[in-house]
């Protein structure tokens, strides 16, 4: 089959096309003929090896990065009951681990899928899943974010913050949205209560009383949303860093605080996340497609960090 191997961290020429075994299956796993993958954040951050995951994964070899596979059901191990053959399915494999989803085939656990909706694309099914499922987790996991609670969403035009505001909507919370002047109308159309242009916009002091923060900025930016938040209010931070000042703040203020959110692959949550997609309630904003052998650009294009929505692979 058709893979594409991190031969070396560091730039994207290090990301090679080869000819290599089609994987096997275990008992409790699917092999997945793979229509579509998704590109985020991580996948860059771990060829760069600028993530700590890729500590864990350079000792494998072929390493495959990507988690977000959207395809077709072509073999089936003997413990599976779920899935039969030829049944569509999406979802984000082993992570935190070795997804391998950068490849024609991908031998993926039952557990972590679900039945991609009939009324969505492959392509949109791959765009639903790891940035879907943090902006899913950080809600009902990492913090509990409850109907009418103010929320405030940073970075709300980008792959998680633009499934964080319909996935808030869908809640009954009110969404108060940080993105540039650009992306107003893109995120108030996402149902987005009210937005802050983060560039001329001093939103700590704009801001009060808030329940929940979802910070994925980093620097002064968990302090400054501190100060936004209410007593026992909660803010949960994406991978951004942080340090002992920010939580000795966030104590000041006893905020339920979480400091790096890791998403983690769940069947129950891809399940929840398909039901909404099925109903319509979750959009996914596809802001580019790339082809497979196109696979360089699509990592420069989230580079740029100014990706709006999500950029996906077609395989």
């Amino acid at each position: 089959m058709k893979a594409i191997v991190l031969e070396n961290f560091g730039g994207v020429e290090n990301l090679i096309y080869k000819n290599i075994e089609t994987p096997t299956i275990k008992e409790d796993e699917v092999l997945v003929k793979v229509k579509a993958v998704s590109i985020n954040p991580v996948d860059i951050k771990v060829r760069n090896r600028q993530a700590p995951l890729a500590e864990d994964l350079k000792i494998h070899s072929p390493l495959i990065l990507g988690w977000d596979i959207s395809g077709e059901v072509i073999k089936i191990g003997n413990k599976v009951t779920d899935f039969k053959l030829g049944d569509e399915v999406f979802g984000m494999i082993n992570f935190v681990g070795h997804g391998k989803a950068y490849a024609e085939y991908v031998a993926a656990p039952a557990n972590q899928l679900a039945l991609k909706p009939k009324n969505i694309s492959h392509v949109e099914a791959a765009a639903s899943c790891l940035a879907a499922l943090t902006a899913w987790q950080a809600f009902h996991h990492y913090g509990k974010l409850r109907p009418k609670d103010k929320v405030l969403i940073h970075a709300a035009a980008g792959g998680v913050g633009h499934f964080a505001i319909q996935i808030a909507k869908y809640i009954g919370a009110h969404v108060i949205a940080s993105s540039s002047a650009n992306n107003r109308d893109f995120v108030l159309q996402l149902g987005a209560d009210e937005h802050i242009d983060y560039k001329t916009a001093s939103f700590e002091k704009l801001l009060h009383d808030i329940d929940f923060v979802l910070e994925s900025i980093g620097g002064d930016n968990f302090q400054k949303s501190v100060k936004t938040l209410k007593p026992f209010g909660s803010i949960v931070t994406l991978p951004s860093g942080h340090t002992k000042e920010d939580e000795l703040k966030a104590e000041e203020k006893s905020l339920h605080a979480c400091y790096f959110m890791s998403v983690f692959s769940n069947k129950n949550d891809i399940e929840s996340i398909a039901n909404l997609l099925e109903r319509n309630i979750l959009k996914p904003h596809i802001s580019k497609v790339f082809d497979f052998d196109e696979m360089h650009q699509a990592h420069l294009e989230i580079e740029t960090g100014k990706t709006v929505g999500k950029i996906v692979v077609q395989i």
